[in-house]
C-alpha cells in the first residue's frame, strides 16, 4: 500500500505536536548558531582589508574576543540543540511504539496469521529508531543548512557577484544528480529495510524452538536457514550501498569542482584587480560556509531515506483494519450460556471453505464435544464462537442466549467465554501474574482459590518463592501439567459461563491427564462447554457429541447412541482403543 507523500508527511508532523514548545525552542537555538557561524568571515574580512594594515592592534583582539564570546555561547547553543533535540525524537519515538502496540492489540487473528513476530519487532525496534534519529536531526539540519546557505551566498555576493553567481551555477548539478540517484538509493534502502526484518523473524523462530532443534540435533540445518537469509541481507545492502557510494561520490566530486573553480576564477580575478587578497582570502573561507551546508544536506539524504522507509512500514501496520464492533453492537450481560451455531459457513482467507452450513445447539450448562479427523473444522468452531474470526454476510449465525455475536461488543462476548488451550501460553513473570491474568482486580485469596481448584496450590506453596516464583519466558520451568493447572486457575478465576477446551488434554501423559480431567471436569460444572477432544474417553459424559469430518457434522449424539449407531464415531472409537491395547 503506497501512501502519498503529503499524507505521510502530515502524519509524521502530528507526532511533533506535543512538543511544539520544545521544538521552537530547539530550532530557534539552530537558527542563532547559523547566525553565529556568519561571524567569522565578516571578522576575517574586517581583519585582513583594516584591522591588520591599519595595526589596529586593540581592535584585533577585542573582535577576537567578541568571536570567541560567541563561540562560548554557540557551544551552549549545540549542547541545548544535541541533548533536547534528541529528547524530541526519543519522545516521539515512544509514542509512535506505544501506538504501533496498542493498535496490534487491536488487530484481527488473520493479521498474525499473515505477519511473522520477527518482521512485527522489527518494526517497533530498528524502523522507529530510524524515525527517531529523522525526526530529531531533520528540521534542524534542513534549518542550519538552508540559513547558511541563503546567508553565504548573499554575503559572497557583497564580495564579489559574478565570482558568487559562477559558484551558483554549479548548485542546479548538484540538485540534478542528488534526485537522480536519491531514487535508487531509497529502493535499495527499503529492499535492505526487509532482508533486515527476515533476519530478525529468522532468529525469533529459531531461538524459540531452540529445544526442538537440539532434541533432534539440527543446528546445523538452522544454521543454513539463517545464512540464506544472510545473505539476501547482504545482497540487498551490497545494492543499497553501491547506490550510495555512487550518490556521495557523484556529488563529493562535485563539491570538488566547486574549489577548483575558485581556486581558478578566483585568481583570475586578483590577477585582474578586481578583487584585493583580503576579499580574496574571505572569499575562500566564506565558500566552505557555503560549500558545508550543502553537502550536509546530501549526507543528510540517507537518515531521510532511512527514516521515510522506517516510518513508511510503521504507517503500514498502523493503517491495517483492526477489530470493529458493529455501530449497533451492545454489551452481551446476564449470560445464561445457551450457544447456537446456524448455518454457518467459514473460509480463511486464500484458502478453500473449513465449515459447511454447520447447524449446532448447546443448551445453558450443556456440555458438547467435537470429534473427528485433523482439520476437521474443529478449532476453527472454537475461534469462531468468540468473535476471533468473523463471519462474513450470509455465511451464517453465531448466537449467544439468541444473540448475533456480530451485533455483540466483542470484548463482553470474550469476557464470558474461557479458553483452555492444547498449546498453553504463559506470559514471563510469576506463577500469581499469570493467574491474575484471568481477572486482574482478584484479590490474593481468590487467586489462592483458582490455584486450589486447578488442583496446582500444593505444588505452588511447595517452591521456595511460592506464587511469586518466576516462570521464565512462556512457563519453560513449569512442566506439561503444571503450565496446563496454571491456564485452568487462570480460567476459573476468570469464572465465565461459557468455557471452550481445545485439546487441552491430548498432550498430557495418562496420570497428568486423569489430574488435569478432574480439574476440567470441576471447571466445566454449571458452565456450557464446547469441547475439542483428540482423546474419546475425556468425553464420554458429554450431552452431545458432534463428529466433524470435511467441515461438517457427520454424526450426533450421546456416547451410547452414537456407539448403537456403528458409523464414524463408533469406528474412530474402536480404532483408538485398539491403538491404546496395542501400545499397552
Amino acid at each position: 500500500m503506497n501512501t502519498p507523500s503529503a499524507t505521510l508527511l502530515k502524519r509524521f508532523i502530528a507526532y511533533y505536536k506535543p512538543h511544539r514548545k520544545m521544538l521552537a525552542l530547539d530550532l530557534l537555538a539552530a537558527l542563532l548558531i547559523s547566525v553565529t557561524g556568519m561571524i567569522y568571515p565578516v571578522v576575517t574580512n574586517r581583519m585582513l582589508n583594516e584591522y591588520i594594515p591599519n595595526r589596529m592592534y586593540r581592535t584585533i583582539v577585542i573582535a577576537g574576543l567578541i568571536v570567541l564570546g560567541l563561540y562560548i555561547v554557540r557551544f551552549f547553543l549545540r549542547y541545548f540543540v544535541q541533548y533536547y533535540g534528541h529528547v524530541i525524537g526519543v519522545r516521539m519515538q515512544s509514542r509512535m511504539r506505544q501506538d504501533l502496540f496498542a493498535h496490534l492489540e487491536t488487530l484481527p487473528f488473520r493479521f498474525y496469521d499473515d505477519h511473522e513476530t520477527g518482521k512485527i519487532m522489527t518494526r517497533i525496534t530498528s524502523d522507529l529508531f530510524e524515525v527517531c534519529e529523522l525526526a530529531h536531526h531533520g528540521p534542524e539540519n534542513l534549518l542550519i543548512s538552508s540559513v547558511m546557505i541563503v546567508l553565504s551566498f548573499i554575503y559572497l555576493l557583497t564580495i564579489d557577484p559574478i565570482l558568487t553567481l559562477i559558484i551558483f551555477a554549479c548548485v542546479p548539478i548538484l540538485i540534478f544528480v542528488s534526485v537522480h540517484y536519491r531514487r535508487e538509493m531509497r529502493s535499495a534502502f527499503d529492499d535492505r529495510r526487509r532482508s533486515n526484518a527476515k533476519i530478525n523473524a529468522a532468529v525469533e523462530s529459531s531461538v524459540t524452538g531452540i529445544r526442538v532443534t537440539k532434541a533432534y540435533t539440527n543446528a546445523e540445518r538452522e544454521i543454513e536457514k539463517f545464512a540464506v537469509g544472510d545473505t539476501e541481507f547482504v545482497d540487498a545492502s551490497k545494492r543499497a550501498y553501491r547506490a550510495m557510494a555512487r550518490f556521495f561520490s557523484s556529488t563529493a566530486f562535485i563539491t570538488d569542482v566547486f574549489n577548483v573553480i575558485i581556486l581558478i576564477a578566483g585568481g583570475l580575478f586578483l590577477y585582474d584587480g578586481r578583487i584585493n587578497f583580503g576579499d580574496y582570502s574571505t572569499f575562500i573561507v566564506s565558500v566552505n560556509l557555503f560549500i558545508n551546508p550543502v553537502n550536509t544536506l546530501i549526507n543528510f539524504m540517507e537518515q531521510y531515506q532511512n527514516g521515510v522507509s522506517g516510518f513508511k512500514r510503521f504507517v503500514e501496520i498502523m493503517d491495517e483494519e483492526p477489530e470493529k464492533d458493529a455501530p449497533d453492537a451492545e454489551p452481551l450481560t446476564n449470560v445464561e450460556g445457551e450457544i447456537e451455531f446456524r448455518d454457518v459457513s467459514y473460509s480463511y482467507p486464500s484458502s478453500d471453505e473449513v465449515l459447511h452450513h454447520v447447524n449446532l445447539k448447546i443448551r445453558k450448562g450443556e456440555k458438547l464435544a467435537l470429534v473427528g479427523p485433523s482439520g476437521g473444522g474443529k478449532t476453527t468452531l472454537c475461534h469462531l464462537l468468540p468473535n476471533f474470526y468473523e463471519l462474513e454476510e450470509g455465511s451464517g449465525q453465531i448466537l449467544i442466549d439468541g444473540r448475533d455475536i456480530r451485533h455483540l461488543t466483542r470484548e463482553s462476548v470474550r469476557k464470558n467465554i474461557g479458553i483452555v488451550q492444547q498449546d498453553v501460553f504463559l506470559f514471563s513473570g510469576s506463577i500469581r501474574d499469570n493467574i491474575l491474568y484471568g481477572r486482574l482486580d482478584a484479590t490474593e485469596e481468590e487467586v489462592v482459590e483458582a490455584a486450589k481448584r486447578a488442583h496446582i496450590h500444593d505444588y505452588v506453596v511447595s517452591l521456595e518463592n511460592g506464587y511469586d516464583t518466576q516462570i521464565g519466558e512462556r512457563g519453560i520451568k513449569l512442566s506439561g501439567g503444571q503450565k496446563q493447572r496454571l491456564s485452568i486457575a487462570r480460567v476459573f478465576l476468570k469464572d465465565p459461563a461459557i468455557l471452550v477446551l481445545d485439546e487441552a488434554t491430548s498432550a498430557l501423559d495418562n496420570t497428568t491427564e486423569v489430574l488435569i480431567q478432574q480439574a476440567l471436569d470441576e471447571l466445566c460444572e454449571g458452565r456450557t462447554t464446547l469441547v475439542v477432544a483428540h482423546r474419546l474417553s475425556t468425553i464420554r459424559n458429554a450431552d452431545e457429541i458432534a463428529v466433524v469430518v470435511g467441515g461438517e457434522i457427520k454424526e450426533r449424539g450421546t456416547h451410547e447412541a452414537l456407539m448403537q449407531a456403528d458409523g464414524l464415531y463408533r469406528k474412530l472409537y474402536s480404532l483408538q482403543f485398539r491403538e491404546n491395547d496395542l501400545i499397552g
